[in-house]
């Protein structure tokens, strides 16, 4: 499905709850009730993004909000939802710490009654969360593996960073880079290493890389934080120059440096339109609807030095 399509109709789904309320778009339901907002991490601008938007749209929704930081930790996640279940929360808007490991956080949610609506991390279970809103993230590593094998003229040597290994967005990227890059030969991987998404990991990992490697020509990470971390290291390595780096996410930080002729490119993910779709499922959920698509797919796009100038950071200027 097409970008517009989707926006489109996320659109519509979002804009019902308006007409339905006689002009007022604050719900009567929504009066003094809250919205736990709990995010994996906020030591990344991305998910920083990603919490505030959500916490912003429920707030303008009528509810109280608190953003909980499980710090990539999945027992402390635990403690957030517990601390929302005692508390009353009426809703959770949930970046997943981990696919399989935060199921048993969902379902203990949905089993005190408290609705759960997944943002751009999805946990491995169709009957826990009410819905899934998904970056398409193995769509969006197919044309950025499409671009790498361009613009290395099909030959040459490449690391991978991968994200953390228990979130599903991290295989899906590599599965999507990798259905495309596999296809050549002469493209040989000489290291694949996880950095968990984080940038300081990133740089450490590729330092160690290159002490055995220092002769590659590519290095396509799984998130732009660790594309810049990887960047630092070329840098401090004087190998900037020599090495194309891809990242994935759409982040400040990249998209400037993409502009800057640094980066190569990254996939533009639109975590605002995630956030907010999560925030009116789950007003519309407290006002009585019950329909809603299990997983919510949203395209990734293409940010390159030639089309950077049509973004922005988290977005588009389209």
């Amino acid at each position: 499905m097409r970008l517009g399509a989707i926006i489109g109709w996320i659109t519509f789904l979002l804009i019902l709850p308006v007409f339905s309320g006689c002009g007022d778009q604050v719900s009567n339901s929504a009066a003094k009730q809250r919205v736990a907002v709990v995010i994996s991490t906020l030591n990344n601008p991305w998910f920083v993004v990603l919490a505030e938007t959500a916490a912003e749209e429920a707030r303008s929704l009528g509810y109280e909000t608190t953003i909980f930081d499980s710090q990539n930790n999945t027992a402390l996640e635990t403690d957030h939802f517990e601390n929302a279940i005692t508390a009353g929360y009426a809703a959770i808007l949930f970046n997943p710490t981990d696919a399989d490991g935060s199921i048993a956080n969902v379902r203990m949610a949905k089993e005190a009654g408290i609705p759960v609506f997944c943002m751009d991390r999805e946990v491995n279970a169709t009957e826990v969360a009410v819905s899934q809103i998904l970056s398409d993230s193995y769509s969006g590593c197919v044309a950025l593996g499409k671009y790498f094998v361009e613009k290395l003229n099909k030959r040459g040597k490449y690391v991978e960073i991968l994200g953390l290994v228990g979130d599903n967005n991290t295989w899906s990227r590599s599965k999507g880079f990798h259905s495309v890059v596999d296809n050549y030969s002469d493209l040989e991987m000489v290291a694949q290493q996880s950095a968990d998404f984080d940038r300081n990991k990133a740089l450490e990992v590729m330092e160690s890389i290159l002490q055995v490697h220092p002769d590659i020509d590519g290095v396509f990470c799984g998130n732009d934080g660790m594309a810049m971390g990887a960047y630092q290291a070329l840098m401090a390595a004087g190998k900037a120059d020599e090495v194309m780096v891809f990242g994935f996410d759409g982040a400040a930080d990249v998209v400037h440096s993409i502009q800057d002729q640094k980066i190569l490119a990254t996939g533009m993910q639109f975590p605002k339109l995630m956030a907010k779709t999560a925030a009116r499922f789950a007003d519309q959920y407290i006002q009585g609807q019950r329909e809603f698509a299990q997983k919510i797919p949203v395209a990734v796009e293409l940010v390159t030095q030639e089309n950077v100038g049509d973004y922005v950071a988290y977005g588009s200027e389209k």
